[in-house]
């Protein structure tokens, strides 16, 4: 193996003077804490420079970072002085900043721009960026910025923004690489080299037949291994090769990118002609987006809730599921208004039912969270349904079994110890015991059999999940448990 050519210093330094010194990485990072947030001295630096009006001091702080950490800043900011920023940087942002925002201030970050400058920053993006960037906005504020973009990206843009958010065909990105089977790999290398329309990042030339149906594809790494005069239909890869309809869902675009390691992928049409592909980057802001849209959901909260909404906006994202859980809360009561008469002659039941209710829950979400994570990824389908339902069970009884005895036994002495009662002790004990082997296995079905259903009724099982988990066990351990607790102790 040949040693590595030494670095000709004099080659990196200005004729006549001396070597350039390598930026220092420290000062590269200062902007960024330990944890690789913005630091809070150059938020409070920013923050002066904008209350001084300063615009020169702003962009030199602004010029100093990735785009990614440029939206990240103008998250951080309140929204008067995000807008007070942009006018500083002179009405506009770098396009790759737009791409990185976060969808909470994205609509705030491009209302404040000036419309021939996010136009400008959109004709630099590829589509499915520059698509996601304007599907929030009002169609008057959209149609004023796209009059701003040349005819041939506006088209594009149109055609992106006419599929349904969500899909592969709002997802995809229309710049891609395609050739005939019977092109050289040096035919390909030249139009590659020559070809002004190529996306920013691309992993694969795509194969198509003459109705330009994609029929293989060819790594970029593999076209370089090759010599000129080979033929890519010798080279291309068919197995691999995974079309995505233009209405597929991105969670199913998600999954197929995982289960089979895909880099890159073309999109088709309702024909089967190539219209564009998606990339591993774009998969992965759909896998976070649509884990932070289950996490909310989990929570009974709207999916597009965030840090940047104000507090009437959030009181009514979240008082829907509130009122939910007081209706489930008024159910659980009712049950033990029923039982009201035990309660009055053993009060020592009112201080330990929470205990049983409150294990019940917990048990549920434990499976109520495998579950719906397993549905997302279909790691649980109809073919091993039944078996994970059984397991569910199983656990359910075998947890139930095991705190039963702890809270027995710790119910018996702590009843014991307050009233010098050994008889009725050991039957709160039991009562205890009995209800959470009851309570726990009810939360294992109920946690795997009510996400399964909401799904084959067509429901999201991440939205409403949760309600009805804490609803069964919240219902079921208190009646277990009052309702033994009548039986045996009076």
């Amino acid at each position: 193996m040949s040693e590595p050519a030494a670095v000709d210093e004099r080659a990196r330094a200005p004729e006549g003077g001396a070597p350039q010194r390598d930026p220092n990485p420290e000062e590269e990072a200062s902007h960024l804490a330990e944890d690789q947030t913005i630091a809070e001295a150059f938020l409070d630096a920013v923050a002066d420079a904008i209350e001084a009006g300063d615009g020169e001091r702003a962009a030199t702080l602004c010029d100093e970072l990735h785009p990614a950490d440029l939206a990240d800043l103008l998250g951080l900011l309140s929204e008067d002085d995000r807008e007070k920023l942009i006018g500083l940087l002179g009405g506009g942002l770098p396009p790759e900043v737009l791409a990185e925002l976060d969808p909470d201030i994205r609509e705030s970050v491009v209302l404040a721009m000036r419309p021939e400058k996010v136009a400008e920053a959109v004709a630099d993006l590829d589509t499915d960026d520059a698509a996601f960037v304007l599907e929030d906005l009002d169609e008057e504020k959209r149609a004023q910025i796209l009059a701003e973009v040349p005819v041939t990206d506006r088209l594009a843009l149109h055609a992106a923004l006419d599929y349904e958010e969500e899909t592969a065909g709002r997802l995809m990105q229309r710049e891609f690489f395609a050739a005939p089977s019977y092109w050289t790999v040096g035919q390909i290398i030249d139009r590659l080299r020559s070809s002004e329309d190529l996306p920013d990042r691309f992993y694969e030339v795509f194969v198509v037949d003459p109705s330009f149906k994609p029929i293989g594809g060819v790594p970029l790494s593999t076209l370089l291994k090759n010599p000129r005069d080979v033929r890519v239909e010798s080279l291309m890869s068919d197995n691999e090769l995974r079309p995505i309809p233009v209405t597929m869902d991105q969670e199913e675009v998600a999954y197929l990118f995982e289960q089979y390691n895909l880099i890159s992928a073309p999109v088709v049409d309702e024909s089967g002609r190539l219209v564009g592909m998606i990339t591993v980057d774009d998969v992965v802001e759909i896998v976070h987006e649509e884990t932070h849209e289950d996490m909310l959901a989990l929570g009974g909260v709207e999916a597009d809730t965030g840090l940047s909404d104000t507090v009437i906006e959030t009181v009514r994202s979240r008082f829907t599921w509130l009122a939910v859980n007081l209706g489930t809360a008024i159910l659980a009561s009712l049950v033990i208004s029923l039982f009201d008469a035990t309660i009055a002659k053993v009060v020592a039941l009112a201080v330990l039912m929470p205990i049983v209710a409150s294990m019940g829950g917990n048990a549920g979400t434990q499976t109520l969270t495998v579950a719906v994570r397993s549905l997302a990824t279909k790691d649980l389908t109809a073919a091993n349904a039944m078996r994970i339902i059984w397991r569910e069970t199983i656990v359910g009884g075998l947890n139930g079994f095991l705190f039963a005895i702890i809270m027995g036994v710790l119910a018996a002495v702590w009843y014991e110890a307050m009233t010098g009662d050994t008889t009725t002790s050991v039957k709160i004990g039991f009562v205890a015991g009995a209800a959470m082997i009851i309570n726990l296995l009810a939360a294992g079905v109920a946690g795997i059999l009510v996400p399964l259903g909401l799904q084959r009724a067509g429901a999201d099982p991440a939205v409403s999940s949760a309600v009805f988990v804490t609803t069964v066990t919240d219902v079921v351990g208190f009646f277990s448990f009052l309702g033994l607790a009548t039986i045996v102790l009076l």
